[in-house]
């Protein structure tokens, strides 16, 4: 056991430092081919930051995700696939990066390199059991697979609006599925060796991403939601529907926060696609909250899903379960009391308040009598 942790440490360590000095680097790459995120007031751009800040960061992640398979990893028909793939994902994104492409483009990249994941690395949902149930998707499955990993691309980029945001939730989640991976004994395995990876790697970004950044990740983002998404089947085994949402529930917020964006734009009759400002970390600063705050409120958030998790996983379903329904109230709080799905929820939900809300009666006045 002691020395599963010291070999984990050593590929943090070493994935850490060498992202950290490939920041720098990239910062320079940027600038030099314009991979820059200039500030932008127009209606639907969501700019935050006043200067231009160079982007490729996500591409250090990528060439320190490289280094530490090289150094730690281990060949195999899935490990190549995800090389392949991951290939294509980045290239999409720095094209992006460099001179945006239209979203169908995009998508098309995304798809490809979820193509290579699954029909190449074999790399499947295949079916679902749970409550004396079971469900085989069949043919189905390399759809759904498919649909998964382009979702999880997607999740980590629109949550990609704060400095240091998609980072710290990235790394919260490798960390979570470290720790449960430690527990079941699976130090070894593929998706161990790459969750350490990632862990390092991303550190070692967020090392200069966290506010005041000084470099973006930019579309190069999706790399980590390919990953993510991959780490996730890698431990989805089939035998239990919980072995595929536990990691899933890891990224609560990033999921919820895009499922409201999707629900606010179709009340709103808009495209699911078209950017807006009222992600979650915009109905935080709505409420004076500074980006540091904001950031790490929601880091808190998702501190709150992982301790859920590792303790449904690895301690007590029971008490995993009380924790997540608390998370869930307090998202339903949230939502009730701000814009995040429509401008009339919290107005609705004043005018429900002050309905309920018993009024104190008024004292009558004695009439003094005259003597």
């Amino acid at each position: 056991m002691k020395s599963n942790i010291l070999d984990a440490l050593q590929i943090v360590a070493v994935t850490f430092v060498f992202s950290a000095i490939m920041m720098p680097i990239m910062k320079r790459v940027a600038n030099h081919i314009g991979a820059v995120d200039i500030p932008r007031k127009e209606e639907g751009h969501r700019h935050i930051h006043k200067k231009t800040i160079p982007k490729l960061g996500a591409l250090g992640i990528y060439l320190s995700f490289l280094f530490g398979y090289m150094l730690f990893g281990q060949q195999s028909i899935q490990m190549n696939s995800i090389l392949i793939g991951s290939f294509i994902m980045i290239l999409t994104g720095i094209v992006d990066d460099i001179k945006p492409i239209r979203a169908y483009q995009k998508l098309l990249g995304q798809l490809a390199a979820a193509a290579v994941i699954v029909f190449y690395g074999g790399i499947l949902l295949n079916n679902v059991t749970a409550f004396g149930f079971s469900v085989n998707f069949g043919i189905f499955a390399y759809p759904l697979t498919l649909i998964f990993i382009v979702g999880c691309c997607n999740i980590i980029n629109l949550i990609d609006g704060l400095d240091g945001l998609s980072g710290g939730v990235c790394t919260i989640f490798y960390l979570t599925i470290g720790i449960i991976g430690f527990y079941q004994a699976r130090s070894g395995s593929l998706v161990m060796i790459l969750t350490f990876i990632m862990l390092g790697s991303t550190l070692g970004f967020l090392l200069h991403n966290f506010y005041p950044a000084k470099i973006f990740a930019g579309d190069c983002a999706t790399f980590e939601g390919f990953i993510i998404a991959i780490i996730t089947l890698l431990e989805f085994k089939g035998a239990a529907l919980t072995s595929l949402f536990v990691p899933l529930l890891i990224l609560g917020i990033p999921i919820l926060d895009t499922a409201f964006a999707i629900i606010r734009r179709m009340l709103k009759k808009q495209p699911i696609f078209s950017a807006d400002k009222q992600h979650l970390h915009h109905q935080l600063l709505g409420m004076n909250f500074s980006q540091r705050t904001t950031v790490l409120i929601i880091y808190g958030m998702n501190i709150l899903f992982a301790l859920a998790s590792i303790l449904y996983t690895i301690k007590d379903p029971k008490l995993g379960k009380i924790v997540y329904i608390i998370i869930f109230i307090i998202v339903l709080w949230f939502v009730l009391h701000t814009s995040i799905i429509s401008d009339k929820s919290p107005k609705l939900t004043k005018k429900i308040e002050r309905k309920l809300m018993i009024k104190p009666k008024k004292k009558q006045k004695k009439k003094s009598k005259k003597k």
